[in-house]
């Protein structure tokens, strides 16, 4: 006879739940104050909605975000599918023990050092910092992430498929285009995925590598919460927590949805 979860289990989880969410829908349920003290409820209003519109300031930062979490997540995810493929299939070439190590480097160092680093660089390359130095550092931090989330896929990928491919005329780069890739395309939209979030969320190497005109939302919020916390950063803060939210759904149901018609 099977028993049900224990009273502890079921406090632990719900406590765990809590700690990790109740912070993020208090900042939904504050974005409606009608107020202007975000600690203060005044009644169910979208004022600052309203009010978010017409913030230059943020929504210039909301912007240049996007843009470098698109740019940097689609380059990030198509190094890191090539390193990938070079750790997985390359076997023992030469150089293969640093090369991993340098892919893994950005993982284990404090974004403190990683963003001193790319601000040394750019000042001894004589690149004025702005949104393209902010671009190959935000490519620099994901491109680690999406290499160990795309190389674990293709452990487990049955090499034969490819091969069969080949045996059926494919070049090699044709094979992996129109059979690997397709196949491991799951894994290569998750990479996608946690690099775009890892770029939205950061804040310590865009402070390192930003200059005028690329500004971040988390610099901006960071810039503002320093003087007080303003309803409108609950307001953008919820838009984009929806639109997280929505990417994640969406890209479950296509996973799903994918693996039915395969199944």
């Amino acid at each position: 006879m099977r028993r049900g979860p224990s009273a502890f289990n079921v406090a632990a989880i719900v406590a765990g739940l809590a700690f990790l969410y109740l912070p993020i829908l208090l900042v939904v349920v504050y974005s409606f104050n009608g107020g202007r003290l975000v600690t203060v409820w005044a009644g169910f209003s979208t004022r600052w909605y309203g009010e978010l519109w017409k913030n230059e300031a943020l929504l210039d930062a909301l912007g240049v975000t996007l843009r470098l979490g698109v740019l940097s997540a689609s380059l990030a995810t198509a190094l890191g599918v090539l390193a990938a493929v070079a750790l997985v299939r390359g076997g023992a070439f030469r150089g293969r023990t640093l090369f991993s190590a340098m892919t893994y480097a950005p993982m284990v160092l404090p974004e403190v050092i990683l963003g001193l680093s790319l601000l040394l660089l750019f000042v001894a390359a004589g690149l004025a910092r702005g949104f393209w130095t902010v671009l190959a550092a935000h490519t620099t931090l994901t491109f680690c992430y999406a290499t160990v989330v795309v190389q674990a896929r293709l452990v487990s990928f049955d090499g034969a498929l490819e091969e069969a491919a080949q045996d059926l005329g494919c070049p090699p780069w044709e094979a992996f285009l129109r059979v690997t890739l397709p196949i491991i395309a799951p894994a290569v939209g998750a990479a996608w995925m946690l690099a775009f979030t890892l770029s939205l969320d950061d804040l310590v190497i865009a402070s390192f590598a930003s200059g005028p005109g690329a500004t971040t939302l988390p610099m901006r919020i960071y810039s503002q919460v320093r003087l007080g916390v303003s309803p409108e950063i609950n307001a953008i803060s919820t838009l984009l927590i929806g639109a997280v939210a929505t990417g994640a759904v969406v890209f479950d149901l296509a996973r799903r949805r994918r693996a039915r018609i395969a199944g």
